[in-house]
């Protein structure tokens, strides 16, 4: 039998000193076996207990450095906050914040921020196409967010924007009249921006381009337009005609608001309804169209009709070709009223009472007698539906 001695890894040194052996005989005394295996356990929980006791540091340094590690991320991140808060743009910046950032200075401090003069007097220099473009749209932003500056601009400010109209790319015609647009918002600049409607007008008869046709017609939408314009507007008509039967929704809401406008005027009616239109032309009144687009149609068609039924409309016999626009809503073979019933029963609420007013303006006058039934057929229509 082996002895405590001979165990691999056991202190003999310490062992030796034990009065666990008999003098003679080499045997263990009774209870040695019991103090081997206290001594065994003991020295086992001393290295259970040597383990976390030597973790124990090491878990401390790991939560200092990741303590001390956030702690300065923290700092960091808040002197680049600070840093951002304080830094003040250059007044160069055409940002849309930093144009902003001024206006909101002048109301404080109410003083003009000189933004608005400079972007001016850096549009007379020569300047390449998409540097042209970049001044004008930081010049409209200027005019919508620096009203009093604005003000203080000159006639010859609005000369200068509108030479841009003779720009020979596309990108910065649009951005002019977009500019024009943001100046007509101030009384004392629209009967000068009224002037050049003539060019506008030409643009849109002569530029096929959706955005410069929307850019147009917003400007011209924005301005009442002088009598002078009307020769130009006759000849431009079938122009806008086209324009509204087009496929792009956001120019054929401008048009058409832009038609309702000219259609109140008595020296145009006429050219408007005998402008020549495709024979789909009704296909605009259908229910599957923009709901925009559906209200604005429906007011247009709403004062075409008011306007051919008043008495000096009616005081001239008046000859409409077979493709006009009249014959496409008001002639005998028209199915304006089919379309317009299936509208009163549309989603949108506005639409529904749009296309109302004008089965009611379709209704005939109390003085039919007297003139040709141009109504006949939509009346009786209506009267048999109900």
């Amino acid at each position: 039998m082996k002895s405590v001695r001979d165990i691999p890894g056991s202190d003999s040194d310490t062992l030796g000193s034990w009065p666990c052996q008999s003098s003679g005989s080499g045997r263990p005394l009774p209870g040695a076996l019991g103090l081997a295996l206290t001594w065994a356990q003991g020295g086992t929980e001393d290295m259970g207990k040597s383990v976390p006791q030597r973790l124990g540091p090491l878990d401390i340094r790991k939560s200092v450095v990741g303590l001390a590690t956030g702690a300065g991320a923290i700092y960091l991140l808040y002197k680049a906050i600070r840093a951002g808060i304080k830094c003040q743009p250059p007044l160069s910046t055409t940002s849309p914040i930093c144009i902003a950032r001024l206006a909101i200075e002048r109301e404080r401090h109410g003083r003009d921020s000189g933004e608005l003069r400079r972007l001016l007097n850096s549009l007379e220099s020569k300047q390449d196409e998409y540097t042209r473009s970049m001044i004008l749209h930081s010049i409209t932003r200027c005019v919508y967010l620096l009203e009093a500056e604005a003000s203080a601009c000159t006639a010859d400010d609005i000369v200068l924007v509108a030479s841009m109209l003779d720009d020979k790319e596309n990108s910065v015609k649009i951005q002019a009249l977009n500019t024009l647009k943001a100046f007509s918002g101030i009384r004392k600049f629209r009967l000068q921006i009224q002037e050049h409607s003539i060019k506008v007008l030409e643009l849109i008869s002569t530029i096929w381009d959706s955005e410069l046709h929307i850019a147009s017609l917003r400007l011209l939408n924005n301005l009442p337009l002088p009598d002078f314009a009307h020769p130009q507007l006759r000849r431009v008509m079938p122009a806008l005609m086209e324009i509204l039967q087009s496929d792009y929704i956001l120019a054929q809401v401008q048009v058409v608001r832009l038609l309702s406008s000219l259609a109140q005027k008595n020296d145009l009616l006429y050219d408007i309804l005998n402008c020549q239109v495709h024979s789909n032309f009704l296909n605009l009144f259908q229910a599957t169209q923009p709901g925009s687009l559906l209200f604005e149609v429906l007011v247009f068609a709403e004062r075409l009709s008011e306007g051919r039924n008043t008495p000096h409309y009616r005081a001239v016999k008046w000859h409409y070709n077979e493709q006009s626009l009249h014959e496409a809503l008001f002639g005998d073979e028209s199915r304006l009223a089919d379309r317009l019933l299936a509208l009163v029963i549309h989603p949108e609420e506005e639409v529904q009472i749009q296309a109302c007013k004008v089965i009611v303006s379709l209704q005939c006058p109390k003085d039919v007698g007297l003139r040709p039934s141009l109504c006949q057929a939509s009346r009786s229509y209506f009267n048999n539906r109900e």
